[in-house]
């Protein structure tokens, strides 16, 4: 190989541990706008960076500086000295907009937890403290709010994939907004659903459930899974997005509940990031899997291995994987 061929590789090689490296700043300028509200004062008029500076309270030489900087990242356009949205900003960054992305309030705060990556390696645990009731109510908002915008982009057509016949009650562990519980109600006639959550989410999910029309079809029960049973008599125990905030003993502790909560012939579904045996893939999963280690005290992304051993060891049999389409994966148990 040449001298001139190995110095090319090698600066193809150092611009790309740049970029990445630096990667960060765009995340930041991006999240920045947002929680400033730039996008939604601007909205579909043309307005100039002292306008909008004013109307967000802040300094107008770098709100100036800011707005050029989402220019050339191509969210804002601007034209003789005046700037408004970009299509996809005024689409998806304008609040009130049907398809408004209110889950980046939450990558916002993950902003925090992620800047302590470095002492979370040392440490071997997050540092920011593991409870959602102890982070208060702004950043409970954010992240129901993320985890419904979430969950709505999959809802209908991960619930597809299930075999719903025989099924009339559904336990939604943990469900949040309710999104979930939404779909499984749409899926088919006559089925009810009830959201098990922590006594400061449950009054967001009625909010939720309510605002969609379903709160004939879907309840409500408070509790910590980790530390109180579940309800019992279901056809199906739903945990979407759960078993990665947890340890694996706490997960082990956690699917004999949701057998326990099972009726016989129904279903224990666990829907998350599933990594392969050497924990290297997804990509996705394996960056999940530091999310939840700066996040939580204990939570983790796991191999189909170790959710299979769980549901085994709670007495679930024919246990099966179904990859979906929208970056996770199904793992299915029957009593």
């Amino acid at each position: 190989m040449s001298v001139d061929k190995t110095m090319s590789d090698e600066g193809v090689a150092a611009r790309s541990i740049l970029e990445m490296a630096n990667g960060f700043q765009r995340s930041r300028v991006l999240l920045t706008a947002y929680e400033l509200g730039l996008f939604t004062v601007i909205n579909d008029e043309w307005k100039t960076s002292a306008e909008v500076a004013a109307a967000i309270e802040s300094d107008a030489r770098a709100t100036d500086r800011l707005m050029n900087a989402l220019t050339a990242l191509g969210l804002l356009d601007k034209r003789d000295g005046r700037f408004t949205n970009s299509p996809a900003a005024a689409r998806f960054l304008v609040k009130g907009r049907p398809e408004y992305m209110a889950g980046l309030a939450h990558t916002a705060h993950l902003w925090q937890t992620w800047s302590g990556l470095t002492q979370a390696v040392h440490a071997g645990t997050g540092t920011v403290g593991d409870e959602v009731n102890e982070r208060g109510d702004a950043w409970l908002r954010a992240f129901i709010g993320a985890m419904h915008w979430r969950a709505r982009q999959m809802a209908d057509g991960l619930v597809a994939l299930l075999n719903l016949t025989g099924v009339a009650r559904v336990l939604d562990v943990g469900g949040g907004s309710g999104a979930f519980s939404m779909a499984f109600v749409r899926a088919r006639q006559g089925i009810c659903a009830v959201v098990f959550d922590l006594p400061s989410v449950v009054p967001l999910t009625k909010n939720y459930v309510e605002s969609a029309g379903y709160g004939a079809q879907i309840s409500t029960a408070v509790g910590d899974y980790r530390r109180d049973d579940l309800p019992r008599g279901f056809d199906l125990v739903f945990l979407s997005a759960i078993v990665h905030a947890n340890s694996a003993a706490e997960n082990r502790s956690l699917i004999r509940k949701c057998a326990a909560a099972t009726d016989p012939g129904g279903q224990v579904v666990v829907v998350d990031q599933i990594m392969n045996d050497d924990r290297t893939a997804p990509l996705m999963g394996a960056m999940f899997g530091l999310n939840m280690l700066v996040g939580t005290g204990g939570g983790d992304t796991y191999t189909e291995s170790e959710v299979r051993s769980w549901m085994t060891d709670a007495g679930l049999r024919d246990v099966t994987r179904h990859d979906t389409p929208f970056n996770n994966t199904l793992v299915v148990g029957r009593k």
